[in-house]
């Protein structure tokens, strides 16, 4: 007897296409979908903001896409791109939050991991230095410049997935990523962060 439905793929051997095809008649389907990126789009989030804030930008991720799933396109079978692009646009509303947590992140500098020692006073200057720099060029970028650089040197997306990501053409994510390594390395550039280690260790 032909049953009314087929049998739901098993969780392990389904992609993500096929888990969110599903959940349009089975709703509680897209569970899985959190389940398995929830963690990244957390941390990219939280390096984005803030930790407190990427607690509730998770969830509203999540339900915008539950909310869009019926026009999630089936041909791509990983859906990481298209969370990290909903996640990229709930940011952007939060942009002051974001340049805070920049501003954060440079003034306090990199949190101590061990002993304090020389060796490792002048390595947490020097990344200290060198973050400050990063950051101040990070915080100066436009929000489509920064998106692309994000999402390439964080999340390591394929400038393919990027495009997906934020609904822009390939040829625009190349252009953005240059642009933006130009300013970043025009920053950079400018600066030496060893120098500013050893005239800290020095004076400091």
């Amino acid at each position: 007897m032909n049953r009314a439905r087929q049998d739901p793929i098993p969780v392990d051997a389904a992609d993500d296409a096929a888990v969110i095809k599903q959940s349009v008649r089975e709703p509680e389907r897209f569970g899985i979908i959190f389940d398995r990126h929830a963690a990244h789009i957390h941390r990219y989030l939280a390096r984005r903001l803030n930790a407190e804030l990427a607690d509730d930008l998770v969830g509203e991720t999540f339900l915008t896409a539950f909310d869009s799933r019926k026009r999630y396109d089936l041909t791509r079978q990983d859906a990481r791109p298209w969370l990290y692009g909903i996640a990229t646009n709930l940011s952007r509303r939060h942009h002051r939050a974001e340049l805070s947590a920049y501003r954060l992140r440079h003034a306090l500098g990199p949190e101590p991991t061990g002993p304090s020692h020389a060796d490792q006073v002048a390595d947490d200057v020097t990344a200290q230095a060198l973050r400050s720099v990063l950051t101040t060029a990070l915080s100066e970028l436009s929000d489509g410049d920064r998106d692309v650089l994000l999402l390439i040197a964080w999340e390591q997306l394929s400038y393919d997935e990027v495009a997906a990501a934020l609904a822009i053409p390939i040829g625009t994510v190349r252009s953005r990523l240059h642009r933006a390594r130009q300013q970043v390395q025009k920053s950079i550039g400018h600066t030496n962060p060893s120098n500013i280690a050893e005239e800290k260790v020095r004076h400091g």
